[in-house]
């Protein structure tokens, strides 16, 4: 399993937890330490913003390039096909993804700032889904939010029509877009 693999081993998929964890609070921390006290509002609320657009992206992503864009359908395909293997996209990509796509474009429209501040909204709701993703799959579930989850997620691997239940981490863009399924 190499660096690039989808399927890791334990070492390499908790690392991915760590990395991204660390990643969300080094950047809490540098803004809340170095970020000017006078744009702390703007500073939450683009922090915010990146939170909420994450589920957006979530769903997106989901529904429209897992699901319908080659390979990433064909290797999501490995994950609906053994839902207990450590299967994930490499940490090396997802993050290259994210500086490329999330910070670059903020920083060149915006400021350092509101670039962390973007980017930290969208890697804590990138590690929300990560976690809420491994629970769906790994966990038992004792309390109601994450029974619900892990309801909806099966709903969405065991489809025996059209794929529905695309949200991992809210369901509220399935309702949106009329992709929820019924048991």
């Amino acid at each position: 399993m190499g660096i690039f693999s989808l399927e890791h081993g334990r070492a390499a998929y908790r690392a991915d937890f760590a990395l991204y964890g660390l990643a969300v609070v080094a950047l809490a921390a540098f803004l809340l330490v170095a970020g000017p006290r006078e744009q702390r509002l703007e500073i939450d609320a683009f922090t915010l913003a990146g939170l909420v657009s994450w589920t957006a992206i979530e769903y997106l992503l989901h529904r429209f390039v897992l699901h319908g864009v080659r390979p990433f359908s064909r290797w999501h395909e490995e994950h609906h096909q053994r839902p207990m293997a450590l299967i994930c996209a490499p940490t090396l990509f997802s993050a290259t993804l994210i500086f490329v796509l999330v910070f670059l474009p903020a920083l060149a429209l915006g400021n350092l700032w509101r670039a962390c501040a973007l980017t930290l909204g969208l890697l804590g709701g990138y590690l929300a889904f990560s976690i809420t993703h491994h629970a769906t799959h790994h966990w038992c579930a004792d309390g109601a939010w994450l029974k619900r989850r892990k309801r909806w997620h099966a709903l969405h691997h065991h489809a025996t029509g059209p794929s529905g239940c695309y949200g991992v981490t809210s369901g509220f863009w399935d309702h949106v877009f009329a992709s929820v399924r019924r048991a």
